[in-house]
């Protein structure tokens, strides 16, 4: 399908894969998560735009989303902390930008044929090389990208969650010792870490179990990150060695690794869940929570059986796995994204409950 609009923020050409994403507010955030790294990403929301931009609101140290479209992008943003308009701020990180297309339409499309592969351009427009271009662009099953968005060497995180009003951190005294791989990791988790009282230590992706333990960490986190956690060979094969070792709290892709670490399968989902509006069932408790969640492949329950592993949530949407918990080892992980930004806060609790884990070791 061809869909013609209005190019804004940069100037270019970009293959990645198509999504959708149902959030109404948030788009920075959305923008510079770098689980969206080789997505062309679409908001179903008609307005976006409307609040501008700033330099707080960044989830990481770039943007990493391919394309972003729109139904409207609004050029007269009004918020008090807007410092750029939407269409500044793609242009400034160097991200193409499509307004103007029946943005129901596309989301119609990918939902009945799935998530594919998709170009985005605003310099080349004969639709014959733009395929042909888009024919040679592989997709994200199969391959590493994490190694893309993963931090270049270690470095120490210490800045808490922060009142959006008075700009004061939330930074108790430190009682816990975390080494956080970065698989593509976003700013509010090691916020929220280090408003739990967590010296927090990010270690890059291809960080060995040893150099980890060496380290002589309280627990261990595993960030989200983009593409197909099957590839991230390394990653799988460090998480096993690690488990039963230290406490482990997994987040997305962090939580995916630990299910194929743990001997599991992962699979691709039609079209992803992505917005801030994901229905979750806590089955330890029977509570629903409103999550935000941003992913593309799956646990499949079905191969932990046997694994003394549990279910802890699931999604009410279409009834795929959220969340495990071992049983003997102390290991936890969910798919959404309990540290939010975007989205609502009804399962920050989670970080509570590794806290608990480093300091009880019980779930």
């Amino acid at each position: 399908m061809v869909f013609e609009g209005l190019s804004f923020g940069a100037r270019g050409m970009k293959c990645g894969e198509v999504v959708f994403n149902t959030s109404m507010t948030g788009y920075q955030e959305i923008l510079t998560d770098p689980s969206y790294h080789e997505q062309i990403i679409t908001m179903t929301y008609p307005l976006i735009g409307n609040y501008g931009t700033n330099k707080d609101d960044r989830e990481s140290r770039k943007v990493f989303a391919a394309g972003f479209i729109v139904k409207e992008n609004c050029d007269y943003p009004s918020n008090w902390r807007n410092k750029e308009s939407l269409a500044e701020f793609l242009k400034a990180n160097n991200v193409i930008g499509l307004e103007g297309i029946d943005t129901r339409q596309l989301v119609r499309h990918i939902r009945t044929a799935g998530a594919m592969r998709g170009i985005i351009s605003s310099t080349e427009l004969d639709i014959k090389k733009l395929a042909k271009i888009l024919s040679k662009y592989p997709g994200l099953v199969g391959r590493d990208i994490v190694k893309d968005v993963t931090a270049g060497k270690p470095y120490i995180w210490d800045e808490g969650a922060a009142d959006v009003l008075t700009g004061l951190e939330h930074k108790p005294p430190k009682k816990f010792n975390v080494a956080a791989f970065d698989y593509g990791i976003k700013r509010n988790i090691l916020r929220l870490l280090c408003s739990y009282g967590c010296n927090v230590k990010v270690v890059p992706a291809k960080t060995s179990a040893e150099e980890v333990l060496a380290q002589r960490p309280d627990g261990v986190f595993l960030s989200n990150g983009p593409g197909d956690p099957a590839a991230v060979s390394y990653a799988i094969e460090t998480v096993r060695y690690l488990l039963g070792k230290v406490p482990i709290f997994g987040i997305c892709l962090g939580h995916q690794i630990l299910a194929l670490a743990l001997g599991g399968r992962t699979y691709k989902l039609k079209f992803g869940h992505r917005g801030a509006n994901h229905p979750v069932k806590n089955l330890r408790t029977g509570k629903i929570e409103i999550t935000c969640q941003n992913h593309g492949f799956c646990v499949d329950m079905d191969s932990l059986i046997g694994k003394k592993v549990e279910s802890t949530h699931l999604n009410l949407n279409d009834g795929t796995n959220e969340g495990i918990a071992c049983r003997k080892i102390k290991a936890f992980s969910v798919q959404y994204h309990p540290e939010a930004s975007p989205g609502p806060h009804d399962s920050s609790y989670l970080f509570e409950t590794f806290i608990s884990l480093m300091s009880t070791g019980s779930l």
